[in-house]
């Protein structure tokens, strides 16, 4: 699949529990299938980071949507903003100061390993939802 066929694509951590999580739960929330997947350590996900000459060492979900990147707190504002009801209100938290959401963004990011645990190798998508998923 051509990176300019997804509507968006969001690059995550693919040994991450916490971020497998969210990944399931974009899947089913995201109920116009706007994102399409890609894990962090996987070729595709090598590729669009030195593509867009993202930070490799960056703690953070990544958004890539219209040739644009969104980091940290703004990749999840992005996300929030496609998916169902009542998730997409959750974008309103752009009414605090971008430097406030980043500080706890990275403190839970630097956190989340050591709380929720990570996978000895990356997510395999089902079949069903191998489709979304860039390779």
């Amino acid at each position: 699949m051509k990176e300019k066929e997804a509507g968006g694509i969001i690059l995550f951590d693919g040994v991450c529990n916490v971020c497998n999580t969210f990944v399931d739960f974009i899947l089913k929330k995201d109920t116009d299938e706007f994102y399409y997947f890609a894990s962090l350590q996987s070729e595709k996900g090598q590729q669009l980071l030195e593509k867009y000459q993202i930070n490799k060492e960056l703690d953070t979900v990544v958004v890539i949507e219209n040739h644009q990147v969104y980091l940290f707190s703004d990749s999840i504002i992005k996300i929030a903003e496609k998916l169902s009801k009542p998730w997409s209100y959750f974008r309103f938290i752009i009414i605090f100061p971008r430097p406030i959401r980043n500080f706890f963004y990275r403190v839970f990011a630097k956190r989340r390993y050591k709380l929720f645990g990570q996978k000895s190798s990356c997510r395999l998508p089902t079949k069903e939802e191998k489709r979304r998923f860039l390779s």
